[in-house]
């Protein structure tokens, strides 16, 4: 424990999202007095209008999809229809339960919580302005930055004002348009296409890069797209917004230019999905020369920025917009506020997806491996050959695994089909241990589970896969 009498506090954090509230809960568990300043609601972007209300909306989609083809299961029911507001209420209901969790938790440990907008005053010095237009200025000894991102707005000319959607509207909205436009094809952009249409949207997704998922693998990108599409979707590659015109009654014009020309798509909601941006202005950081850079605060592995005792963490440093990364680096940048030694590792960091099918993987893509000089050994194996996949009804999809060919260290796993966000948990410790396709198949995997496909799939990269 370090602390010492001179302040305040020891740790204050500026931020109360998955990465503010886990360092502040962390640090205070070290022995620290802890503050934490949030200006909204505690949780941040993931809990309120990011990963747990997407997830309560994909929930409440997937059911009713399931309850429309009940019949291959003996099932027979009458006419089936969501009411939006009752989805929307269990997603308000998650996410105040949620919330609350969090305030409970800083209460049991100690941190204290202060409502307003946090600036950096000085090196040991936080300004607060609080709701009521007050302020109060807290002495400490460290300073973590965790402010998060927002949503990127593009420069499209008509891309405002009305119907015009990011995706904390997405999550937000009163009724279900019936045709939306998707601008952007990655996690975001590919969940809310697969909410609004499960919920009865035309949804059309532009993307500007030749897969969806850009960041994954291709195969599993592609496997993606051919479900999503069967499932209604209608996605346009290689293709850009150029132009959005509004009309009467909330009509919309998107003009788009494709690989084909341009095409001109009607809808009532064009929903922007391009990424998020750091959350920097009004932090103060001039006021210490905090070095940043075009993504946001730059920062060293012990989650450290330019200026000592000052750390940022998540979205604001720009690096991987992820919760998890988030809540990691809190827990690292207050062990090393309070006197630890600690480093942040991104070998083996998971990134999921879910869209039904779900999407997840960890490591490195054939292509990157490829690049990177490895002699590689591909492993495939799909989930339809599974007698657990089949009995779910459920058999979409397949497990990627990347390996090095000569010593066998697995170096990717990507993975889709049916709860590929609770599979990767295997191959993420696999990577993190450095583990070898040897030690994989020496693994008993229960059966039947889920899990005999990634079993299959360390087996076939020599060509050894049982059901295959």
């Amino acid at each position: 424990m370090l602390r010492s009498e001179q302040f305040d506090v020891d740790v204050t954090f500026i931020g109360a999202g998955p990465g503010g509230y886990v360092g502040a809960i962390r640090a205070a568990q070290l022995g620290g007095r802890v503050v934490c300043v949030e200006k909204e609601y505690l949780g941040g972007c993931c809990l309120n209008w990011g990963c747990i209300p997407t997830k309560a909306m994909i929930a409440g989609v997937e059911r009713y999809q399931q309850i429309k083809h009940a019949e291959m299961f003996g099932i027979r029911v009458g006419e089936v229809s969501i009411d939006f507001a009752g989805l929307m209420a269990h997603k308000d209901k998650v996410v105040s339960t949620l919330r609350n969790g969090i305030a409970s938790l800083f209460k049991k440990n100690g941190v204290r919580h202060i409502e307003g907008t946090g600036r950096i005053a000085g090196h040991h010095t936080v300004e607060v302005v609080k709701p009521d237009g007050s302020t109060e200025t807290i002495r400490t000894r460290a300073i973590v930055i965790a402010t998060g991102s927002a949503p990127v707005r593009l420069p499209v000319p008509g891309l405002e004002g009305d119907g015009i959607w990011t995706s904390d509207d997405a999550v937000s909205a009163k009724e279900v348009p019936p045709r939306m436009v998707i601008i952007g094809a990655g996690a975001i952009g590919c969940e809310f296409g697969y909410i609004y249409n499960g919920l009865g949207s035309k949804v059309t997704v532009v993307e500007i890069m030749p897969q969806i998922l850009p960041l994954e693998d291709a195969d599993i990108a592609a496997e993606l797209q051919r479900s999503l599409t069967r499932q209604g979707i209608r996605f346009l590659l290689n293709s850009r917004v150029t132009e959005v015109k509004h009309g009467k009654n909330g009509v919309k014009q998107v003009v788009v230019q494709t690989e084909k020309g341009e095409e001109v798509i009607e809808c009532e909601v064009v929903l922007v999905a391009v990424g998020r941006r750091a959350v920097l202005d009004g932090l103060g950081l001039e006021t210490v020369n905090i070095k940043t850079h075009e993504k946001g605060i730059a920062v060293n592995d012990k989650m450290e920025t330019s200026v000592p005792d000052i750390y940022a963490i998540g979205d604001v440093t720009g690096r991987i917009q992820l919760a998890h990364v988030a809540s990691m680096e809190g827990i690292v940048a207050a062990s090393n506020a309070m006197g630890q030694e600690r480093r942040m590792n991104y070998r083996a960091v998971p990134s999921c997806v879910y869209t039904v099918p779900e999407v997840a993987s960890v490591g490195l893509t054939e292509q990157q491996a490829r690049e990177q000089g490895y002699d590689v050994r591909v492993g495939k194996y799909a989930f339809r050959g599974l007698g657990k996949a089949m009995a779910m009804g459920e058999r979409e999809g397949l497990v990627k695994v990347v390996a090095e060919a000569r010593y066998g260290e697995i170096l990717g796993v990507h993975i889709v089909g049916p709860h590929a966000t609770d599979l990767v948990g295997e191959p993420v410790t696999a990577i993190q241990l450095e583990s070898t396709i040897e030690e994989m198949t020496h693994t008993i995997h229960a059966h039947p589970t889920l899990t005999e496909a990634l079993l299959e799939a360390y087996e076939d990269t020599e060509r050894m896969a049982i059901h295959k």
